[in-house]
């Protein structure tokens, strides 16, 4: 065992570079310049286990494909000057030889002046042939003969020796990628192994404390280890073999022994968390200690990933990836693919690219790079790019995205309607069948179930009702679900409806005051006689919901112009609220009843809302619509609906 070297106070303090911010460009060049060029190690592999890797020399041809002359069809082997009379009115009449030649099998006998030879496709020409007529072209003439009524010249339907490969020609070179096609030409060369660029080994280790891996019971303030999934197969599909080691605590002696043990095996190692330079954040002062020149740069001016840390100890690139998941994944994908494809002897991504209009402004942050993760639809004159805007916690963004834009350094905004360059996540986009853009409910995923199993693509990109019905109106989108109240109608929905615009019924939703069973601020009250207890006591918190939610306006409502403590505390989402005061970190919110009763917490009823349909009628008849309406009405969804406590409309 390695013994561990007692800490250089004086390296760690020179390895603290975080906030020295690089630009991405700068970054990628100091980090490829400490490790390139490089020898690729190679191995021999057997031909099966190729498939994606890099030669690592170039390949020569052994044998003659064909290794003989051979029939391209089924006929008769013959000799062409035998038939330079041949017409359909002066036939050739041509004696059979006692052999059919099929494939594997050796000719024995010659194919003399006057006669001809049954031989089947591949099959090797017999000496004496020069030629092959096809079957098709030949009449039976009795016993033991045929008649032909057509000239063959020389070499008709006969491939040669050596026409596809010939002996010690150049097959492959060294670097060429090895797929199916080429796997192909070494197996027709009889060649059943060959040497290639051997796949980097690459440790993952994820770092803190709070980490639980999946499987595993989740303790209080502990999450799953995302991280160490996510980076190991995309190091798989990078060329590159990854090995997780496992999620180590934010203690620098075991940390520090679990990477010197991950390095000495590994050819890079790679870490998630620890780069932020909290209190708990370690890892970058372990990477002084593993070896020279030590971090290349630990800070970059990228959004998501500013906290990445980019190191060479002895030869071996370190990294250590933010801890957030979608920050992980944009900086390993930017800055750490195109080193792994190097060391894996692979050519760099060949990333699509679409052109889309983005419908909302986008704020960035002036000084650094920002990449922004993109759902797409269809618009009225092209592909529409909404921002995903779920943060870089979000594992959700970058699964259900199909791209990302980017924002340069020097803006500090991309403009609402700018045409922006969108890199795909994937070699094609598939436009959804079904684009449903407003307020998100657990019930449309009842509703969409039967279109998802019927095999349509089907889109829910959650804004806010009134997000929602602005991209109706835009027509970026099939259906908008809104729950909005108005005031002077004292009716849901219909009022907000613009030209273009019909209601589709969907269900109702009971909002209602969430609160801690036992709670007695709460207990047995009334809505409005609970709100006044909240407001009444200073140290009683809330939390609220974002601008645009239905819910949102009836909080306002409520509140009568109040702004009680937590009032600024605006989340997304209803599960979100319900968590919020669920873990103690607020007191009381507004959220509906299914919700509530899934985490256990106190519900008084406040107000039965219409979840309904904003559907643009320009699109009633696309078939993706038809499908939906044809679902919302079914009774198994209309029963489902019910049992999750959303009743039909």
């Amino acid at each position: 065992m390695n013994e561990i070297p007692q800490p250089n106070v004086r390296s760690s303090v020179d390895q603290e570079q975080f906030l020295k911010i690089l630009s991405r460009e700068e970054a990628l060049a100091r980090f490829e310049a400490a490790l390139f060029p490089r020898a690729l190690p190679s191995e021999m592999r057997a031909l099966a286990a190729t498939l994606g890797s890099a030669l690592a020399e170039d390949i020569f041809a052994p044998i003659d494909v064909p290794p003989f002359d051979r029939s391209n069809v089924d006929g008769f082997a013959v000799r062409s000057a035998d038939l330079a009379p041949a017409s359909e009115a002066s036939p050739v009449r041509l004696a059979l030889n006692g052999e059919i030649i099929a494939c594997g099998t050796a000719p024995v006998l010659q194919v003399a002046s006057g006669t001809a030879t049954a031989i089947a496709t591949g099959g090797p020409l017999p000496r004496g042939a020069d030629a092959v007529v096809m079957v098709e072209h030949t009449q039976p003439a009795g016993t033991g003969a045929i008649e032909v009524r057509r000239a063959a010249s020389p070499g008709q339907f006969v491939s040669y020796a050596g026409s596809d490969i010939a002996r010690d020609e150049a097959l492959l070179r060294s670097g060429a990628i090895v797929g199916s096609r080429e796997i192909g030409m070494l197996a027709a060369c009889g060649i059943a192994e060959v040497k290639v660029v051997r796949k980097p080994r690459v440790a993952v280790i994820s770092t803190g404390d709070e980490l639980v891996q999946p499987g595993e019971m989740l303790a209080a303030a502990a999450i799953y280890d995302t991280n160490g999934a996510i980076v190991t197969a995309a190091i798989d599909e990078n060329g590159g073999a990854a090995h997780f080691v496992g999620a180590v605590p934010d203690d620098e002696a075991k940390l520090e022994a679990a990477m010197r043990e991950a390095l000495a095996a590994a050819d890079m190692l790679v870490l998630s968390g620890g780069t932020s330079k909290g209190a708990g954040d370690v890892s970058h002062r372990i990477i002084g200690r593993l070896g020279q020149p030590g971090i290349i740069a630990h800070g970059v001016a990228l959004k998501p990933g500013k906290p990445l840390c980019l190191a060479v100890c002895d030869g071996k690139p370190v990294v250590i990836l933010p801890g957030f998941p979608t920050s992980a994944m944009f900086t390993f994908h930017d800055m750490i693919v195109p080193v792994l494809r190097q060391m894996a002897g692979l050519p760099p991504r060949a990333d699509a690219k679409v052109s889309a209009k983005v419908p909302v402004r986008i704020a960035s942050e002036l000084g650094r790079t920002e990449f922004v993760m993109v759902s797409l639809v269809d618009g009225k004159d092209g592909l529409i790019a909404y921002p995903s805007g779920k943060g870089s916690g979000a594992i959700t963004s970058f699964a259900q995205a199909d791209g990302f834009l980017r924002i340069d350094a020097l803006a500090d905004q991309m403009p609402a309607g700018t045409e922006a360059e969108v890199t795909l996540f994937t070699p094609h986009v598939r436009v959804p069948d079904l684009v449903i853009i407003g307020s998100h409910c657990t019930g449309l995923d009842i509703v969409a179930a039967p279109l998802a199993h019927a095999g349509l693509n089907v889109r829910s990109i959650a804004v806010g009702s009134l997000g929602g019905l602005a991209a109706a109106r835009r027509g970026e989108c099939d259906l908008a679900p809104i729950h909005l109240f108005d005031d002077k109608t004292e009716t849901y929905n219909t009022p907000y409806l613009a030209e273009g615009l019909e209601l589709v019924p969907g269900w109702r939703r009971m909002q209602g005051i969430v609160f801690r069973r036992g709670d007695r601020r709460f207990e047995s009250l009334s809505a409005k006689d609970a709100v006044a207890a909240a407001l009444a006591d200073p140290a009683c918190i809330m939390v609220n919901r974002n601008q645009g939610a239905g819910t949102r306006i009836l909080v306002d409502r409520l509140l009568g112009g109040a702004r009680p403590e937590g009032y600024w505390n605006q989340p997304r989402s209803h599960n979100a609220v319900a968590a919020a005061v669920a873990q103690h970190r607020a007191d009381w919110g507004l959220t509906i009843a299914p919700v509530a009763q899934a985490f256990g917490l106190g519900f008084i009823p406040l107000a039965e809302e219409h979840y309904d349909f904003a559907l643009v009628s320009a699109r009633k008849q696309r078939p993706a619509v038809q499908a939906f309406l044809d679902a919302l009405a079914s009774d198994e969804s209309r029963a489902a609906l019910a049992r999750a406590g959303f009743p039909p409309a």
